[in-house]
C-alpha cells in the first residue's frame, strides 16, 4: 500500500514569533521519525501576505498530491486544500486587540475563521485555547486537538552562566502584552539587599528606563539576540526566569527553563495547563504580588528546589518526540476519515 503522503507548510516567515519558529523546525524535523509510515513534503519557500503564500503554495501542494496538508501556523492562502489541519497557537491578538496594529483583526476575522472553518482538525497548545477558538472564532469544539509543545534536549545539559550578580531572567520579546512594566516595578521594589540583576533577551529598546532604575548594586541587562546554546546556560544560572505576560499561547520558555533547572514565576493567565504544577504565580498586572514571589524564591531554597524538581518532572514528559507523534496521530484521524 503506497504510504500517505503529508504536506507541510514549513515556511519560517519573520511574522512568526521564536516560538512558532521553533515550532515548524521540531516538527519538520521530528516528523519522519516519530511517525514514518507517512511520507512527508516540506514546502519552505515563501513569504507572507505575498504572491508565493497565496499562488505559488497551493499550486506546490497541488502538483505535490499530498493526501494531506498540516498549515503550522494561521498564515495560510485563500485557496486552501481539500483535506487539511491547521495549528492555531492562540488568540491573543484578538483577546488584546490594543496592543496590535489595526489590520490584524479583519484577517483573523476572515482568513484564519475561515481557514478553521474549512479545516478537518484545529490543533492549539493549551486547553485554554480552546475556549478562545470557540468564542472569538466559532470553532468547532469537537475538532480541536490539544497538543502541548516540547523542549529540546539541550536545555537539559547546559553549563550554568555566572553572572557578576545573581540575576533574574526574561526570555521573550518586549510587546505591550507582555506587561513588562509590571516585573520592572517589581524588580525595582525588591530590598536593595538581595543585589540582583535582571537580564531580558532582546535589544534596549526602552529608551533609556533600564539606565534610570539601575543603581550601584544591581542592573538590568539587554541581551541582544541569544543563540539556543548561550539562552540555556542564562536558564540554568538564573535565580528564576520571571514572565510577566498576560496571555501565552504555550510560552515555551516556561518549558525551557524547567528543563534547564530554572524555577518559574509567571503571570497566572499565561501559563498553561500543562506547566501549571510546577510555575509559581502571580495576578496580571499585579507588581507588589510580583515581587512577593520573587522574594519569596530568593529567601526560601526548600521552595526554589521544590519548583526545580517539579519543573524538571514536567520538562521530561513534554518532548519533541511526543508533540510529533501526536500531531502525527491527527493526520490519521483525518485520513481515516477520507
Amino acid at each position: 500500500m503506497t504510504p500517505a503522503r503529508i504536506g507541510l507548510d514549513a515556511r519560517v516567515t519573520r511574522q512568526l514569533s521564536a516560538g512558532m519558529q521553533t515550532y515548524v523546525r521540531e516538527l519538520v524535523e521530528r516528523l519522519p521519525h516519530a511517525a514514518p509510515q507517512y511520507r512527508y513534503v516540506a514546502f519552505a519557500l515563501g513569504g507572507n501576505f505575498d504572491w508565493g503564500e497565496q499562488v505559488r503554495l497551493p499550486l506546490a501542494m497541488r502538483r505535490a498530491k499530498v493526501d494531506v496538508v498540516h498549515f503550522l501556523s494561521q498564515y495560510v492562502p485563500l485557496l486552501l486544500p481539500r483535506r487539511f489541519v491547521i495549528t492555531i497557537h492562540d488568540l491573543i491578538h484578538l483577546r488584546f486587540p490594543q496592543y496590535f496594529k489595526a489590520k490584524v483583526r479583519p484577517y483573523y476575522a476572515t482568513v484564519v475563521r475561515h481557514a478553521c472553518s474549512r479545516a478537518a482538525r484545529v490543533i492549539t497548545d493549551d486547553d485554554r485555547t480552546v475556549d478562545d477558538l470557540e468564542t472569538l472564532l466559532g470553532v468547532d469544539r469537537s475538532k480541536v486537538r490539544v497538543i502541548p509543545l516540547g523542549v529540546d534536549e539541550r536545555f537539559g545539559s547546559a553549563e550554568p552562566f555566572v553572572g557578576r550578580r545573581p540575576y533574574l531572567l526574561y526570555v521573550g520579546n518586549h510587546r505591550e502584552h507582555k506587561d513588562l512594566r509590571t516585573l520592572f516595578e517589581a524588580w525595582s521594589g525588591l530590598p536593595e539587599h538581595w543585589g540582583v540583576d535582571l537580564y531580558l533577551t532582546g535589544r534596549d529598546d526602552f529608551g533609556g528606563e533600564l539606565q534610570r532604575r539601575a543603581s550601584e548594586t544591581r542592573a538590568i541587562v539587554a541581551l541582544g539576540d541569544v543563540p539556543t546554546e548561550r539562552l540555556a546556560r542564562y536558564y540554568a544560572g538564573a535565580r528564576a526566569l520571571v514572565q510577566p505576560a498576560l496571555r501565552e499561547g504555550f510560552g515555551l520558555p516556561m518549558l525551557e527553563a524547567m528543563a534547564a533547572g530554572c524555577p518559574v514565576v509567571a503571570c497566572r493567565d499565561a501559563v498553561p495547563t500543562a506547566l501549571a504544577q510546577a510555575a509559581l504565580a502571580f495576578p496580571a498586572h499585579d507588581a507588589l504580588a510580583l515581587r512577593a514571589r520573587i522574594e519569596e524564591l530568593l529567601g526560601n531554597e526548600g521552595l526554589r528546589a521544590s519548583a526545580i524538581k517539579h519543573g524538571g518532572d514536567v520538562a521530561a514528559r513534554l518532548t519533541w518526540e511526543r508533540c510529533a507523534s501526536a500531531t502525527a496521530d491527527v493526520y490519521r484521524e483525518v485520513l481515516e476519515e477520507r
